[in-house]
């Protein structure tokens, strides 16, 4: 899958919680905000809830002091600017 494919909601959430977590403040950040711990995020990665969860970290990045979060995920996956939050509008990913 090519992570700029907006049409693919899980895959495109498992890249972003693959990215989220390569960084240990963002790492951090994503599971004080989820309320989850490492544990939790390993055996849930697959949920349709976590994946929204994942995206929705990045989303909130967007409008907090760490924007450049969203910013820096864009310019990673070539995911056109627009096409993260028409992600969002059109997700699957129903809790």
């Amino acid at each position: 899958m090519n992570p700029t494919d907006t049409n693919d909601a899980p895959t495109l959430a498992l890249h972003a919680l693959a990215w989220t977590l390569a960084d240990p403040a963002r790492a951090r950040r994503l599971l004080d905000l989820t309320g989850l711990d490492v544990d939790a995020l390993r055996g849930s990665a697959a949920n349709r809830g976590t994946q929204a969860a994942v995206l929705g970290f990045l989303e909130l990045e967007a409008y907090h002091p760490h924007a450049p979060t969203l910013e820096r995920f864009i310019e990673k996956t070539g995911l056109p600017r627009d096409g993260f939050r028409q992600l969002l509008l059109h997700s699957k990913l129903d809790a």
